[in-house]
């Protein structure tokens, strides 16, 4: 395996093992729809679940969002070889992607809906994965955009 590879693919380890050991923390520690602030009215840990996508929209087609998870995976495997070794934030890119489409996919195949915990009050609840996809994407655009 070369660098590049190794780069993305501890990149992505590194975003499923911490989004799901906070997944489980909240899982183990709180009961669904329980909120705790942190920093009262700004940030509050949120135990929530979602079958549908980001900020809860299209509920109940999980069986759906894990054949796209599955599709987005697959589709950042197949490109990972297209990318140059000098292109460090385009790996690193990918691999929040692929990181948080694995956190959030583990999710939906073991408990049928994806587990939100990060609650700002002023945004939809969401989680890590959530996180790195996000950032992900915005890299994505940015980077590919330069192209």
């Amino acid at each position: 395996m070369n660098k590049k590879n190794i780069f993305v693919f501890s990149i992505a380890l590194l975003i499923v093992l911490l989004d799901q050991a906070a997944k489980f923390l909240i899982k183990h520690n709180f009961q669904l729809n329980q909120s705790t602030p942190i920093i009262k009215n700004i940030l509050h840990l949120t135990y929530l679940t979602n079958t549908g996508s980001a900020f809860g929209l299209f509920k109940g087609l999980n069986l759906i969002f894990i054949l796209f998870s599955i599709a987005v995976a697959i589709a950042v495997l197949h490109h990972l070889r297209k990318i140059k070794p000098a292109e460090r934030l385009l790996q690193f890119s990918v691999g929040l992607l692929l990181g948080g489409t694995i956190g959030n996919l583990i999710d939906r195949i073991a408990y049928g809906s994806v587990i939100d915990f990060i609650d700002f009050r002023i945004w939809p609840v969401f989680n890590i994965a959530d996180s790195a996809i996000t950032i992900s994407i915005i890299l994505l655009i940015i980077l590919l955009w330069k192209k």
